[in-house]
């Protein structure tokens, strides 16, 4: 009797131990596998060169935003993302900063990894560029000294991810105004083609 009521509460052990660690890595893969996670519903701003719109701040014209799928911390901000994939060359977010206060916010599938605000504008410009290990040391490599870079540049921990561009409207008559800076950022990808030809180079 005593071995069965042993083998049984081994049996029942083994089990919630197998159930447990089921349970954990289910959890553990729901980003991956997930379609609907905002790293992959995202991705479909990666051919975009302004950001796609996530939340619009409502206004007398539109008092209906779209459905938010980011967390929407404040109801005056508005939010747009720009995906990237550094496998096709650096992400470059670039803002003009004006009146309103606006953020950038560099994310991947484990979360945010970089944040800047207007603050750091050089001249009312805001360039955030993400590149890869490889891709900064290029960049740092083919630096002037003479004319040192103004970009704000971020080695991403994967290689690809997006940027939450956010815009606060403090006054209601600052909405439409927030709206429209979300969609004046530029999201573009740096390749060599853009880059100016060196010097003695034929065109």
């Amino acid at each position: 009797m005593r071995v069965v009521r042993l083998r049984f509460a081994y049996a029942t052990l083994v089990g919630l131990v197998v159930a447990g660690i089921v349970h954990i890595a289910a959890v553990l893969a729901i980003p991956v596998l997930s379609d609907a996670d905002a790293a992959s519903r995202a991705r479909a701003s990666e051919s975009l060169e302004h950001p796609q719109t996530v939340y619009t701040v409502a206004t007398g014209d539109d008092p209906s935003p779209p459905e938010a799928w980011l967390p929407i911390p404040d109801p005056a901000v508005a939010v747009g993302v720009c995906a990237y994939d550094l496998a096709d060359g650096p992400m470059r977010v670039s803002a003009r900063t004006g009146p309103l206060a606006l953020s950038l916010a560099a994310h991947g599938r484990r979360g945010a990894f970089y944040a800047v605000t207007d603050q750091a504008a050089v001249r009312g410009a805001l360039d955030l560029v993400i590149l890869t290990r490889a891709q900064y040391d290029e960049a740092l490599a083919e630096d002037d000294e003479n004319e040192p870079s103004r970009d704000v540049r971020i080695v991403a921990p994967e290689g690809r991810g997006f940027v939450v561009v956010r815009v606060l409207a403090g006054l209601p008559s600052q909405r439409p105004a927030a709206n429209a800076a979300v969609q004046a950022v530029s999201c573009t990808t740096d390749s060599p083609a853009d880059e100016p030809p060196a010097k003695g180079a034929k065109r």
